[in-house]
């Protein structure tokens, strides 16, 4: 996987891009992606992905005029059509569901297919989700994955997350990328989504692990109600990172579209 850029109308675009077969766009979640991420490198295998970096992410420049919700569908909607694409697969991880089912809901008729991995967008009073800007990084590995241990690991790679040189290189690090999540996320992940469903067209697949308790599943049910002949895929041993804890199983869910 290759990380270039691509200019849009109001700020450069880093993206990741690698594979061949149909072309395939992911959107990341608040943690963002990497070249190496193996949910990319298993979408590769048979698909031509691209990945969009949201501005702030890694060494990507911010974009202060991305403001709201609006904003984000319509800026991503920009790099599709900078990267000269016309109804790619549309993949999307939490919040990067979230924003991928707003350009569903926005342009209908623009996508045909489209996948929703524990997406972010709904709310339910019965079922609050954690406040993810008030999670320190111990906390972490139990909010986001089935098996704390694995999670810790691969969060951490070996470091110690309550030393507190490592606690100030996470602030730092994500203070850039959780300002810009946090226009969309804070205080709650919640911009209308819930009344914009019933626009969406595309035939759609919504992948929760069964053990996500960022976004517990009762909100994999409220998605799949909101959505004309979506399919559920629930997928066992896995939390909110199930793109990291069931890679392939995942990757074979998002592969029912084509």
């Amino acid at each position: 996987m290759e990380l270039k850029t691509v200019q849009t109308h109001h700020v450069p675009v880093r993206y990741i891009e690698g594979g061949s077969g149909p072309d395939l766009v992911f959107l990341h979640g608040a943690g963002g992606v990497t070249p190496e991420d193996p949910f990319l490198a298993a979408l590769a295998k048979t698909h031509h992905v691209y990945a969009p970096l949201v501005p702030g992410y890694g060494d990507s420049e911010e974009a202060p005029e991305i403001r709201d919700m609006l904003d984000f569908t319509l800026h991503t909607w920009d790099v599709a059509a900078a990267l000269g694409l016309k109804d790619p697969i549309l993949v999307g991880h939490s919040m990067g569901g979230m924003i991928a089912a707003e350009m569903a809901a926005v342009q209908p008729n623009d996508v045909s297919r489209l996948a929703l991995i524990a997406p972010a967008g709904l709310w339910d009073d019965a079922h609050p989700i954690p406040d993810l800007f008030a999670t320190l990084p111990y906390e972490m590995p139990a909010l986001l994955f089935h098996d704390e241990a694995a999670g810790a690991a691969m969060l951490t790679a070996g470091r110690n997350v309550e030393d507190p040189g490592f606690l100030q290189q996470y602030l730092v690090t994500n203070a850039r990328q959780l300002g810009m999540a946090g226009r969309i996320l804070f205080p709650i992940p919640e911009r209308g989504l819930q009344q914009r469903l019933y626009r969406i067209k595309a035939r759609t697949v919504i992948v929760w692990g069964d053990s996500d308790r960022l976004i517990p599943p009762a909100y994999a049910h409220a998605f799949k109600k909101g959505i004309a002949g979506a399919e559920l895929v629930s997928i066992p041993e896995a939390g909110h990172m199930v793109v990291l804890e069931q890679t392939q199983a995942v990757a074979e869910a998002v592969g029912r579209l084509g």
